[in-house]
């Protein structure tokens, strides 16, 4: 293949020179294959305007990244590392000579944090910057203050294939934007008929079988993930297919066997490569003429209310279908086999969103406090960082110590910054340095930084004490021997880091010289100190210091087990599934997180001894650790959680006595004769005021059998008054004389219509029905049988000796003729006995 062969974006390499000549800045958007990645750096890198400095170039895949250096070395006729170059965690290829750099994840910023002014840099270019990675935002916000602030002459550049130029050209101060048409295969393309159902991986397979049988060339198959490659992969290789290599490709896969994917096909042979998203953009993979699609892609999303991050699989985005299909024509013309139908198509949306609005945005935090930078919103950015996220990020950032209350770095947080991990991981390492358990600490980092060296049903076993234990031995039967030798690559930088740090240690760290698999769940618990997990009953439940709950697939996983220090989980449903943990000593809990344990007094009503129970209790976030009961805690209130209790459960369960009752029947008679003279004593109206009338009469003890029927009467008469209480006595008796001499109590059960009870013949002699509130309500009687039993209702007394005694009298001397019923009431003597002396 000729790599100097014309290009599309060749037609507008001058423009762009021109552009960021005059302006310092431009946009420039290219569909793919128009060899924007490969063709402009080089074009650039003889300015005059760069002076002989270098440029840096963003790429957001490592991949990418390494294709890209490569391909412009090749052009150039040189070896990586010359004038180009590539830098990345943990693979660097430059040298002096170096004028291009390409670089990845957090290196532009690390370049930023060593460095604002750039000093030698020239022109930086953001590639792929559709992909709106959060490396790619954090760093054009950096790079445009450091711009402003210390490197006017410095030129920026962002290339994209498919994002709309304007907001980003209106973010660089009015950049121009340039559009190179480019040049496209034409890509013949292929839906299905009916809405598929099932498992993808046994269509992508049939798909495959037949563009093999159909097309030329070789295949490029899009899928969300490493677990449906491997089984793609599996299907294939099943059908004992002639002259047909098939390759995985994801972020994970060791470099050896991505380049082995990259690599032309040997002559007589074609190959199906199987890929996730990583091959959407800046790769060119030869010979493939065929792209099949299933038409799903796996993204992250952070949860600020849990915070916790889990993979989704959703639908492409119209932009990366797009894409996809465009890796069929990037040489020549090709056909693209879109695995859903032309209804569905329809409804595809039309981008992702940045990666900024839905990432955990810790690092980034870590990043701009650093920087020296609190508020994000000093910054300029296309897309801010949700305040719920960020909110999120520094709580943890001051938890694992690395900024102060202020959101100031600390000397912590600057060293967590400098390694190239998250900074979970970051202050695990830099514990287990001190504490001589860097090298289970580095294992645990390259592994959750990494992927799970184990597959299949080993991949289920939620204990990270096995991963670590295989990566020490350098082989386990679990694992793939690969996997297992990149981990123990990265592991071995990872531990050098550890050794490194000098940082004080505020937290404590892993007992001394505990340097085996034990020491992962304590060094899982620096990480993820909101992941610690209390056992709730024998279920594998588990409630977290966050406040979430968690659980095990089985029970038994780490036996009896009590706490646990989780690394992931899925964060799906009411209760998230624990997917990698270890367990962890209480000792341990006690000693790593002595200055987080809080020690709390509370108090609460205890219905079953009705009173107050006082406890104290030891957290660890949501986690009580222990907790006991206890009887002198002074300060506790507890005469108002009584009366609380008491509003809870209504005034019935107060020792009322008959005059206390009585004494609020009156004043509600009263009140509805007079409302602006009299209180409101209603249970509400009580219920709404207890604390001021009653607390003063209730013992400090906080128990309801305290309370007594004396005191609730003097409560009330105290809120009555010595005023208000004479007035009642005259306004609303609580009885009244009556002609045979006796005081009868008045009954205010129903303050409408006060009761008399009273057997007849102590009204003899009687003219007027008797009445309260001054001679304004006559009481109503009840007019009584010598046995006490109702035998008349009135509120006429004269009309009742009129017309009504006779019949009655008739009747009662036949049941009572031992008592006298004289013919004339109202001269008769009133009596309280049978006859009168």
């Amino acid at each position: 293949m000729n790599l100097n062969a014309p290009l599309p974006i060749d037609h507008v390499l001058g423009d762009v020179t021109a552009a960021l000549a005059v302006s310092g800045a431009a946009v420039l958007r290219a569909p793919p294959g128009a060899g924007k990645t490969t063709r402009v750096p080089l074009a650039l890198v003889s300015a005059d305007w760069l002076a002989g400095q270098r440029i840096v170039m963003l790429e957001p895949r490592r991949l990418a990244a390494r294709a890209a250096a490569s391909r412009m070395a090749a052009q150039l006729g040189e070896a990586v590392g010359a004038t180009v170059g590539y830098r990345m965690r943990l693979d660097t290829r430059v040298s002096r000579h170096t004028r291009i750099e390409v670089v990845t994840e957090g290196v532009l910023t690390r370049m930023l944090q060593h460095d604002p002014s750039l000093d030698g840099v020239g022109l930086v270019i953001f590639d792929e910057f559709h992909e709106r990675s959060i490396h790619a935002d954090l760093g054009l916000a950096l790079t445009l203050q450091a711009k402003g602030l210390f490197r006017p002459d410095l030129r920026v550049l962002v290339m994209s294939a498919t994002i709309d130029g304007d907001p980003v050209a209106e973010l660089l101060s009015g950049a121009p934007l340039i559009v190179s048409e480019g040049r496209v295969w034409p890509v013949e393309t292929h839906w299905l008929s009916t809405r598929a159902e099932g498992r993808i991986e046994p269509r992508v397979v049939r798909t495959v079988h037949t563009a093999l049988e159909r097309e030329t060339g070789d295949i490029l198959v899009f899928l969300p993930g490493a677990a449906e490659i491997r089984r793609v992969e599996t299907g294939l290789r099943s059908l004992n297919l002639d002259n047909v290599d098939v390759y995985p490709l994801f972020a994970q896969l060791p470099q050896d066997l991505q380049d082995r994917a990259l690599a032309p096909s040997p002559a007589g042979r074609r190959k199906v490569v199987l890929a996730t998203s990583i091959a959407e953009t800046s790769l060119t993979i030869e010979g493939v003429r065929v792209v099949v699609d299933c038409g799903l892609m796996r993204v992250p999303r952070f949860s600020p209310r849990t915070g916790m991050s889990r993979l989704e699989t959703m639908r492409v985005t119209c932009a990366a279908a797009d894409q996809r299909r465009g890796r069929a024509g990037r040489t020549s013309p090709g056909t693209c086999y879109r695995l859903w139908t032309k209804a569905e198509d329809a409804g595809l949306v039309p981008q992702r969103a940045p990666e900024i609005t839905e990432a955990d945005l810790t690092p980034l935090a870590l990043e701009l406090s650093v920087w020296g930078v609190t508020d994000p919103a000093t910054l300029a950015w296309l897309d801010s960082p949700p305040r719920g996220a960020w909110a999120h990020a520094t709580g943890l950032l001051r938890a694992l110590h690395a900024i102060d209350s202020n959101g100031s770095v600390t000397a912590h947080g600057r060293a967590l910054s400098d390694i190239a991990l998250h900074p979970r991981l970051a202050h695990m390492l830099a514990h287990a340095g001190a504490h001589s358990a860097a090298r289970t600490a580095a294992a645990l980092a390259a592994i959750l930084a990494g992927r799970d060296p184990f597959s299949g049903d080993a991949a289920r076993n939620p204990d990270l004490r096995l991963r670590v234990h295989a990566l020490r031995a350098g082989r386990d039967y679990r694992a793939d021997p690969a996997s297992i030798a990149t981990l123990r690559r990265e592991a071995a930088q990872w531990e050098r880091a550890a050794h490194s740090l000098t940082v004080a240690d505020p937290a404590g760290g892993p007992e001394a010289h505990a340097d085996d698999a034990d020491a992962t769940g304590p060094l899982l618990a620096l990480a993820y100190p909101d992941r610690i997990g209390r056992r709730r009953g024998r279920t594998g439940r588990y409630l977290l210091s966050n406040g979430r709950g968690a659980f095990l697939d089985d029970a038994s996983a780490f036996g009896d087990a009590e706490f646990l220090a989780i690394a992931t989980l899925d964060d799906i449903g009411r209760e998230a599934r624990i997917q990698l943990a270890a367990p962890i000593d209480r000792a341990d809990i006690e000693r790593l997180f002595a200055e987080d344990i809080r020690t709390e007094v509370t108090a609460d009503w205890d219905e079953t001894s009705a009173s107050v129970r006082v406890s104290r209790a030891r957290s660890l976030g949501a986690i009580v650790l222990d907790s006991a009961r206890i009887n002198d805690a002074p300060g506790v209130p507890r005469v108002t959680i009584l009366l609380d209790a008491v509003v809870r459960q209504g005034l019935a369960v107060l020792p009322w006595s008959r005059t206390a009752i009585a004494l609020r029947e009156r004043v509600a008679f009263a009140r509805m004769q007079q409302p602006d003279a009299w209180p409101d004593l209603s249970d509400h109206a009580l219920l709404g005021s207890i604390h001021d009338w009653l607390a003063p009469f209730v013992p400090d003890a906080g128990r309801l059998a305290d309370i007594g029927a004396a005191q609730l009467t003097a409560a009330i008469e105290t809120l009555l008054g010595w005023e208000r209480l004479r007035a009642l006595d005259a306004f609303a008796p609580t009885d009244i004389a009556v002609p045979s001499g006796s005081r009868i109590t008045i009954d205010y059960t129903d303050p409408a219509t006060p009761v008399l009870a009273v057997r007849i013949q102590e009204l003899f002699g009687l003219r007027e029905t008797p009445s309260i509130a001054g001679g304004a309500i006559p009481l109503t009687l009840h007019l009584l049988s010598p046995a006490n039993r109702p035998v008349q209702v009135t509120r006429d007394l004269p009309g009742f000796w009129e017309r009504s005694y006779f019949d009655v009298r008739k009747d009662l001397r036949g049941r009572y003729p031992r008592h006298s019923w004289p013919d004339d009431p109202l001269n008769a003597t009133p009596t309280r006995r049978a006859r009168p002396r």
